[in-house]
């Protein structure tokens, strides 16, 4: 694992509409969940943040747009991994505020065409040969990630639930 170059991508986008306003934006311990994220990804050999530039979130990062009219995770992972460097990428949802560098590590070492947690798609580690089967699904409109693992070689990693907390209300920042 030591020998593989990894691309961290934070994504920045996604519609909101339970929370209310930009998650990227929200705070914790006076820091937003975007600095936090992108803190986690610190030991990957690349950072990459993908999300709306129509959005104009104001991060001290930035962001690539995903190129994409969709709002769905799926835009976002496609257009990181046509950006990544690296073969393989650990994708991170801004919204996950627990996940850590380790656990992001394990992913990425189970990593087939993809690896992820018991929970789900995100967060998830995406090698580059998942991206046609990604690029085909986003075209199509079929934007749920969570179905187009079962087109491709994907590993399920037991993750700690903790790490796992995602925040979709602003009342789940009090319990992160």
């Amino acid at each position: 694992m030591a020998d593989l170059e990894l691309t961290g991508i934070l994504l920045v986008g996604g519609a909101s509409t339970r929370f209310g306003s930009p998650k990227a934006l929200a705070r914790i311990g006076g820091r937003t969940l975007a600095e936090l994220a992108w803190q986690t990804l610190a030991f990957c050999d690349e950072r990459l943040a993908v999300g709306k530039s129509a959005d104009g979130l104001e991060l001290p990062f930035p962001v690539i747009d995903d190129g994409s009219v969709a709002r769905a995770p799926i835009a976002g992972v496609v257009a990181g991994l046509r950006a990544a460097r690296h073969e393989v990428s650990v994708v991170l949802p801004v919204d996950t505020p627990r996940m850590d560098a380790a656990s992001l590590r394990r992913l990425a070492a189970a990593c087939l065409d993809a690896a992820v947690p018991q929970t789900g798609p995100l967060p998830g580690a995406y090698r580059r040969t998942a991206l046609p089967v990604l690029e085909r699904r986003l075209a199509a409109g079929e934007l749920a990630l969570r179905a187009a693992l079962d087109e491709l070689d994907a590993r399920v990693v037991r993750l700690e639930p903790a790490v796992l907390v995602n925040v979709n209300t602003p009342d789940d920042l009090d319990h992160v």
